[in-house]
């Protein structure tokens, strides 16, 4: 009888089976999950009232300016980074290739260690400049700039031969090309990718409580953990969390459009 149906009966029917499915997997856990002890430990209204302004006032402030630090450390090392890859110099690529795969293959949190704890080692008696805001740009950035440098270097490599060609024509040097004509180009290939990394910033930003910060300088995540520990709730660890939803919800939302308004150019 199977065999006797045409592809979109049998298409309707595998869809109304997963919607099945999908309806009774949240049935259960609906069932199954103890609500009441849920709220108690999620969903206390006045802890969360407390939280305020201080969650937005301090934890969310300092977490967008640690992320737009870092984004902005890290977009302009990246570009040197994407141009010594692309330089006809073999020591300046040998060196950006390294840089790359280094800072790639390396956990987040261990760079910030290092910015934490062998930068001072390394250089005694010597600060990083901005104090906490710096040691966070420049652990940011680091992590950053490997992943710019090559989303960079593909939007370079994507702009056509002949723009530079042109330009070459046209009287411009190598380098006054490559600023006026080629990288204007190149980000607006790359916006995109570029504000997702912006959102994985967002998120990473809170490796900063590992360099020890004080309660001016909390994240949201530090802000929150610390709440949670002085009351025993976990309550503030979920409004913290609504915080980062608030910012990349939206920002991912940008970043869908920007994919598709580029779709539709090309």
């Amino acid at each position: 009888m199977t065999s006797r149906l045409t592809r979109r009966q049998r298409r309707r029917i595998s869809q109304g089976v997963q919607y099945a499915v999908f309806v009774a997997v949240v049935v259960v856990i609906a069932l199954l999950a103890d609500w009441d002890r849920l709220q108690n430990q999620f969903a206390q209204a006045d802890l969360a009232e407390r939280l305020f302004p201080d969650i937005i006032a301090i934890a969310l402030r300092n977490t967008v300016v640690y992320t737009l630090s870092g984004f902005a450390f890290g977009l302009v090392l990246g570009l040197v980074i994407a141009l010594m890859r692309l330089s006809s110099v073999a020591p300046y690529r040998w060196a950006a290739s390294v840089y790359i795969e280094i800072f790639r293959g390396l956990p987040a949190l261990l760079i910030f260690i290092f910015v934490g704890v062998a930068v001072p080692l390394a250089f005694p008696g010597t600060e990083i400049p901005g104090g906490t805001y710096g040691k966070v740009a420049l652990g940011l950035g680091l992590v950053a700039a490997a992943y710019m440098a090559e989303t960079i270097r593909a939007g370079i490599q994507a702009v056509p031969r002949g723009q530079m060609e042109a330009a070459r024509s046209l009287g411009f040097s190598h380098a006054r090309a490559m600023v006026s004509v080629i990288l204007p180009q190149a980000y607006r290939i790359i916006i995109p990718p570029l504000t997702n990394e912006l959102v994985l910033l967002f998120k990473d930003s809170s490796l900063v409580l590992f360099l020890g910060v004080t309660l001016d300088e909390r994240e949201l995540t530090k802000f929150g953990r610390d709440l949670a520990s002085q009351t025993a709730n976990s309550t503030p660890i979920l409004v913290a969390g609504l915080c980062y939803l608030l910012v990349t919800i939206p920002l991912s939302f940008v970043v869908r459009r920007l994919e598709a308004r580029t779709a539709r150019a090309k």
